[in-house]
């Protein structure tokens, strides 16, 4: 699968995910598919377990992509998830094989106030 192909299906993903597509957002795994979870210490095996855990959470989820990145079999997409409006900023680590994911890794991060000892070093980003 060429790089092109994989950006579009990254593209479709996402978009899939924002609209609670969960179907269409699923069709890029492996049936195989590891999902891990580091900061919980989660791994989810299949991708009929990836999808029913997306499906069973509450919240109301929206999805913004800030960068997607890679080539070949790994790429990494930046992206801000709002859960019922609360933003975390989030970073996930895709591994394809064959042209689907069979593994991915997502990092959660929530937003904190910069350290007054580096102030006068740093600019806001936008």
């Amino acid at each position: 699968m060429d790089d092109q192909t994989v950006r579009l299906a990254l593209e479709r993903h996402w978009e899939a995910s924002d609209a609670d597509d969960f179907n269409v957002e699923h069709e890029i795994y492996r049936e195989d598919a590891v999902l891990d979870y580091p900061q919980s210490g989660e791994r989810i095996r299949g991708r009929r377990n990836i999808q029913e855990s997306r499906t069973v959470q509450p919240n109301r989820k929206r999805f913004t992509v800030r960068r997607t990145i890679g080539s070949g079999d790994l790429w990494v997409t930046e992206f801000i998830l709002s859960y019922d409006g609360v933003p975390s900023w989030a970073v996930s680590i895709m591994e394809f094989r064959d042209g689907l994911v069979a593994h991915e890794t997502q990092y959660f991060a929530d937003r904190f106030e910069p350290a007054p000892s580096r102030a006068h070093l740093v600019g806001r980003m936008a």
